[in-house]
């Protein structure tokens, strides 16, 4: 990547598909974005630039690209294809570019020394916990296959909820429905992969609404 390239990228800020990293302290940390952008729609990781926008750069490339290297390889599973460019900002500075593309093998995890798992997906500019909806989600939808389902009393019930109401949550149509969470939870699941529901995350809670694609036919 060309200097002029990356500066033109770092003006479009933070976002869905671009985070910045002014140092590759707490790398354990650093992989939550690395697992968010391989679980959602891909994105790059700018290292060397700061939340502000200012190229700093790094004084030493090679140690933050292996200190990170070695985290992406240690904390995340299943293992992520990637890759590393450096841009130079001064003789002695680069700007590390990792470039994550969206995953066939999602979800992937940040996996902990304990060995505790936690998947993460992209929202905007932020990287947020993925639900188990969301993870349900990811796992049954990685083939392109049409997923059926029966329409039963507990669709139509949610049909005529979302009649009324703009989104749902899994609680909100669980106790409209008078059906345990579990199984509202898998009802919405199989929805969002038929296409006739869309899912859109939150750092609190998911919501579900009606596709647009299902509304038009």
């Amino acid at each position: 990547m060309e200097l002029r390239l990356l500066k033109e990228l770092v003006k479009k800020g933070e976002g869905e598909h671009l985070e910045f990293k002014l140092k590759s302290n707490h790398p354990e940390k650093i992989v939550r974005e690395v697992v968010a952008f391989a679980n959602s729609g891909g994105g790059k990781l700018l290292v060397g630039v700061g939340d502000d926008k200012t190229i700093k750069g790094l004084k030493d490339a090679d140690e933050d690209e292996y200190t990170l290297t070695r985290a992406i390889d240690k904390f995340i599973f299943p293992k992520i294809s990637f890759k590393k460019e450096r841009v130079a900002i001064t003789p002695d500075r680069d700007v590390l570019v990792l470039t994550i593309p969206r995953s066939v093998d999602k979800p992937h995890y940040v996996v902990d020394d304990t060995g505790a798992r936690q998947a993460y997906i992209r929202v905007d500019d932020k990287s947020i916990q993925a639900s188990r909806e969301m993870k349900e989600i990811m796992r049954r939808g990685r083939g392109e296959r049409d997923v059926s389902f029966q329409y039963g009393e507990k669709e139509e019930k949610l049909m005529k909820l979302l009649d009324e109401k703009e989104s749902v949550t899994v609680d909100l149509f669980a106790a409209f429905a008078g059906i345990p969470r579990k199984i509202a939870s898998n009802t919405l699941v199989v929805m969002v992969l038929a296409r006739i529901l869309e899912v859109h995350p939150h750092e609190m809670i998911d919501k579900f609404t009606m596709s647009m694609a299902y509304q038009s036919n």
